[in-house]
C-alpha cells in the first residue's frame, strides 16, 4: 500500500513538473554569416557573396528555389581586376534560396549592357551613363519569366526601362525591347520597375520612377510584357514636395488577397545613409494609394508609416541605407520584406536584410525589428515577457543635409547623430508595470502588447520569436506602430 503511494506521489510530482512552464530566457544562438564582409570582398571571391553586394533586390519563388537579382553594385569594385579574373561587372547579380536565409550567387543574368539602352542613354546624356545595370524586377508569365531591367545616367532624367524573357528564372535571357524610355524632357525618370497582376481581371501594371517628378504607373500588355499603349508614360502615383532634395523611389507592390488591398512601398531620402521604407494602400493596382492618415500618396505630404530606416541596437554598430525594398508572400501565406542595408559607420558595404513582415488589425504592414534565421515558432505567455528588453522607434530623419540628385554629397556617407533610431532600456516586471515608472503592459487575449512608452499608449504589438543578431541569441520579437505610423521595435536581451 505504501509503495503505490509513493509511486502516486511521484507520478503526480513528474506531471505537475512536466506541465509547469518554465518562463523563457533567451538562448544562444549563432549567426548564420558574419556581417562584415571585408574578407570575401575581392572579385574572384563572388561565389561567397551570398548575402554580400545586394542592392536593389527583387524577389520570387519558382519551383524550389527563391529567386533574387539585383543591381550589380559591389563593395571594393575593381573592374581591371575582374577583367583579369574574367568576372562579369556591370549586370544583373542572381542568387537562389531554399530557406530565405542561406543564399547561393548563381552568377550574372545577362553578358553584356543592351546595346539600344546604352545608345538612348549616351545620346540624351552627353555620352555618360549607362555603365551598368539597376534595378531588376522578375515576374512569371505562363511558362516564360519576364525580366525587367533599368539603364541610366546618374542624377538625369535620361532613362530607359527594357524586358528581357527565358524559359528558366537562371537565363538565358532574350531581349524583348523597351518599356519605357525617358530624357531631359520627361516629367519622370524611367527606372525601378516593380510589376503587378490584377487578379479581377488579367491586367498588368507597372509602378517606376525615382527622385525627379515621383512615381508612375504604367498599364502593360500582358501578351507582350511590354507598354500596352506605345510611347505611354503612364499616370503619376506618389510624389513628394521639393523632389530637388527629398528623394523618393523604388516603388514595389504587392497583393494582400486576405484585406483585398495593394499595398505600394516606397524609400525616401538618400540611399547611403537615411534610406527609409513607407508604404500607401489602395483597392486596385493603379491607385490612387492613401496612406496612414487618408492622405493619397500623389499629394505632397510626407507619408507614413514609416517601416524601415536607419537603427542601432546594442553591441553593433549599427544600419544605414535599409531601403529599396521587394515585398513576397510565400506559400504559407506568410510575407517578408528584402532590403538593402549598409553596414555602419562607413555605410559601403551592403548586406541583404531579410525581414518577416505581418499586418496589423488595420491592414498595415509592419516589419521585424531583426532579419530573418528560420527561428522556430513559439507562443509566448504573460510571464515570458518579464525581463529586459531593448526597444527602437523608428523615426524620420531629424537632420537636413544638403543633397545632389537626392544623393548625399561625396564625402559625408557617415551618419550623424541625429539620423540614428538608437535603441532604448525597458524593464518589463510582473504586475504589469514599465521599470519603476507610470507605464505599463499587458498581454491581450490575441497575443499582442499593449505598451505604455512617455505617456504614449502603443496598443498593438506583434510578439514572435526570432534572432537576436547583435547578441547571438534565440529570443521574443515585437513590432508595431504607434499613433503616428512610426515603427515601434523591440527585443528582450536577459
Amino acid at each position: 500500500m505504501k509503495l503505490k503511494l509513493l509511486v502516486g506521489i511521484l507520478l503526480l510530482s513528474c506531471f505537475l513538473a512536466c506541465n509547469t512552464s518554465v518562463p523563457f530566457s533567451p538562448i544562444s544562438s549563432s549567426n548564420p554569416w558574419k556581417d562584415d564582409y571585408r574578407s570575401v570582398s575581392k572579385m574572384e571571391d563572388y561565389k561567397k557573396w551570398g548575402t554580400y553586394n545586394v542592392h536593389d533586390p527583387a524577389c520570387k519563388k519558382f519551383s524550389e528555389y527563391y529567386y533574387m537579382y539585383s543591381t550589380d553594385a559591389i563593395f571594393a569594385e575593381n573592374r581591371k581586376q575582374a577583367r583579369e579574373k574574367e568576372v562579369p561587372s556591370g549586370y544583373i547579380q542572381v542568387r537562389r534560396s531554399k530557406d530565405l536565409v542561406n543564399w547561393e550567387f548563381v552568377g550574372w543574368a545577362l553578358p553584356e549592357i543592351p546595346q539600344e539602352a546604352v545608345e538612348w542613354v549616351r545620346r540624351h546624356a552627353d555620352g555618360h551613363g549607362a555603365t551598368n545595370i539597376w534595378t531588376p524586377y522578375i515576374i512569371q508569365y505562363e511558362d516564360i519569366y519576364r525580366l525587367y531591367y533599368s539603364v541610366s545616367a546618374f542624377g538625369r532624367k535620361t532613362s530607359y526601362i527594357g524586358l528581357a524573357e527565358s524559359s528558366s528564372p537562371e537565363g538565358p535571357w532574350e531581349l524583348k525591347g523597351c518599356v519605357v524610355k525617358t530624357n531631359n524632357e520627361s516629367v519622370m525618370n524611367a527606372i525601378d520597375p516593380s510589376v503587378i497582376v490584377d487578379p479581377d481581371n488579367g491586367k498588368w501594371w507597372m509602378h517606376y520612377g525615382s527622385f525627379f517628378g515621383g512615381l508612375f504607373c504604367l498599364e502593360l500588355n500582358p501578351q507582350t510584357g511590354l507598354a500596352l499603349t506605345d510611347g505611354d508614360q503612364g499616370h503619376l502615383v506618389a510624389r513628394r514636395a521639393n523632389y530637388r532634395k527629398d528623394n523618393l523611389e523604388a516603388p514595389e507592390i504587392i497583393y494582400n488577397p486576405e484585406l483585398k488591398k495593394y499595398y505600394l512601398f516606397c524609400s525616401y531620402d538618400p540611399l547611403m545613409t537615411t534610406y527609409n521604407v513607407r508604404v500607401g494602400r489602395s483597392d486596385t493596382p493603379e491607385g490612387p494609394f492613401t496612406d496612414f492618415f487618408g492622405q493619397d500618396l500623389k499629394d505632397t505630404v510626407n507619408n507614413f508609416p514609416i517601416l524601415t530606416a536607419p537603427y542601432r541596437f546594442d553591441n553593433h554598430p549599427g544600419w544605414a541605407g535599409t531601403a529599396h525594398c521587394a515585398a513576397l508572400r510565400i506559400d504559407d501565406g506568410r510575407y517578408f520584406m528584402f532590403h538593402q542595408a549598409r553596414l555602419s559607420p562607413e555605410n559601403m558595404q551592403m548586406v541583404l536584410h531579410v525581414r518577416e513582415m505581418f499586418f496589423n488589425s488595420d491592414g498595415w504592414p509592419v516589419v521585424s525589428p531583426e532579419r530573418y534565421a528560420a527561428t522556430p515558432t513559439r507562443k509566448f505567455t504573460e510571464k515570458d515577457l518579464v525581463g529586459e528588453w531593448e526597444v527602437i522607434r523608428v523615426r524620420e530623419p531629424q537632420h537636413e543635409r544638403n543633397l545632389e540628385a537626392g544623393q548625399i554629397l561625396w564625402g559625408e556617407g557617415e551618419l550623424k547623430k541625429e539620423e540614428w533610431n538608437d535603441s532604448f532600456s525597458l524593464t518589463l516586471l510582473e504586475g504589469g508595470k514599465v521599470d519603476l515608472t507610470q507605464n505599463k503592459w499587458f498581454l491581450t487575449e490575441k497575443h499582442t502588447l499593449k505598451l505604455t512608452i512617455d505617456e504614449e499608449d502603443i496598443n498593438e504589438l506583434l510578439i514572435f520569436a526570432g534572432q537576436d543578431w547583435e547578441n547571438e541569441k534565440e529570443t521574443i520579437l515585437f513590432t508595431g506602430l504607434d499613433n503616428s505610423g512610426r515603427s515601434v521595435w523591440g527585443k528582450r536581451i536577459r
